[in-house]
């Protein structure tokens, strides 16, 4: 008997996932429900796109013949509006249904909204789709001065966008630093120098109380929450995702945060999976429920995902996720869950170059490199191996350091 498998979200977990089911049940009926208008295209290079440094065209990843040709069912512009798992069927806004033997759930985040006044502003945006990415890089190639909001590893895009554009900005910050729960003072002072290199202003303590706008509708400032106003006709702002939950609220589907998967990506309910940003799922490198919104691990989630669709059990997901940012003369690189753990080591290696460790039970769980990625992959492999380090955290912050540095791990 053919197996029916649907798929809600064509970004990379999902397009990953129909792609392996493909090759794992050349018979399958395969069917990817997507709201938006275009096929899977590259999230990490629609920044680029934005700052003007690249065309449209090699965003894109797949089209729709690419589906076709693997007797994929792509559906485009469609919205799913309700799954019933007693059924196994879902409906979209049209009103058409889908029955499936196996679902499973990439359906991603939506930008938080600032919940202040005028946030829907014209020249007020968030970046998440290429569609976002097309409006920001028309407003702001016409902007002079812009704000942005959101201290943290998407906010740094528009920053970065800013900076191409030779648009003045001011980058509006809550705390002391930026990403202040991951990189102490000294980390975030070379984010901080690279950003003024570009014209963008860092201001602590501060954030936004409300928006002005002119008689059109339009953004012509933000007011901080101390008074001070900021003139812009640009506003980016990137203070998280509100995951799309809401789908699945009225269904036996276990929710916290995001969909709740255990290490095969399966849900509570036997026959629905779940991948990519959505996903709680079990680390087990860290040995409790995480959430990773990287591109590799998003990938990597939808081929376990549809691995374990077709035979539960056959492969965990165990990964170790990374995230780059490439906007500066330096390289920068997060991996696992560096704002985690219950111990940290960091160190200031040379000019421009520091690093940080994030340990729990003494294992490396996550860390930060800023301008020398040299021992990423030693870092990497030590935690994927769950190596006891604590005992040694000078050796790690050694300039060249490598795994054969370390002395013979002791069992704790």
């Amino acid at each position: 008997m053919t197996e029916s498998y649907v798929i809600i979200g064509d970004g990379v977990a999902g397009s990953s996932a129909a792609e392996t089911l493909r090759e794992e049940q050349p018979d399958a009926e395969i069917t990817v429900l997507t709201d938006e208008g275009e096929a899977l295209y590259n999230r990490i290079l629609i920044k680029e796109f934005a700052k003007g440094k690249l065309p449209a065209a090699p965003i894109s990843i797949h089209d729709e013949e690419w589906y076709a040709e693997r007797d994929i069912d792509l559906r485009l512009n469609t919205l799913v509006v309700d799954v019933d798992v007693e059924a196994d069927e879902v409906t979209t806004h049209e009103g058409e249904t889908f029955a499936y033997d196996k679902l499973l759930l990439a359906i991603g985040g939506t930008p938080t909204q600032l919940p202040v006044d005028n946030s829907d502003a014209e020249g007020v945006h968030h970046f998440w789709t290429f569609q976002d990415a097309r409006a920001i890089k028309e407003s702001v190639e016409s902007a002079e001065q812009g704000v942005i909001v959101g201290a943290g590893l998407l906010g740094i895009d528009f920053a970065a966008i800013c900076g191409a554009q030779d648009v003045e900005g001011k980058y509006l910050m809550r705390g002391d630093s930026w990403w202040r729960y991951a990189l102490s003072n000294e980390g975030a002072e070379i984010m901080h120098e690279a950003m003024r290199e570009r014209g963008v202003e860092p201001v602590f303590d501060s954030g936004v109380d409300h928006f002005e706008v002119d008689d059109d509708g339009r953004v012509e400032a933000a007011v901080d929450p101390n008074g001070d106003r900021y003139d812009c006709d640009f506003a980016g702002v990137a203070i998280g995702l509100n995951f799309n939950t809401e789908i699945v609220e009225e269904t036996p589907i276990a929710t916290d945060n995001g969909v709740i998967v255990d290490e095969y990506m399966r849900t509570n309910v036997d026959n629905v999976y779940a991948a990519g940003d959505i996903t709680e799922f079990h680390d087990v490198i860290l040995g409790e429920r995480a959430q990773n919104g990287a591109w590799g691990s998003a990938k990597e989630q939808g081929t376990v995902a549809a691995k374990n669709m077709v035979d539960y059990g056959s492969e965990e997901f165990r990964w170790v996720s990374s995230y780059s940012i490439t906007h500066f003369d330096f390289p920068f690189l997060s991996f696992g869950h560096p704002t985690l753990g219950d111990d940290e080591v960091e160190a200031t290696t040379g000019e421009g170059e520091w690093r940080k460790l994030a340990l729990k039970d003494g294992k490396i769980v996550g860390g930060v490199l800023i301008g020398d990625l040299a021992p990423q992959s030693a870092y990497k492999q030590l935690m994927r191996e769950e190596r006891y380090v604590a005992d040694q955290k000078e050796t790690l912050m050694q300039e060249g350091f490598s795994v054969d540095d370390l002395k013979a791990a002791s069992e704790q």
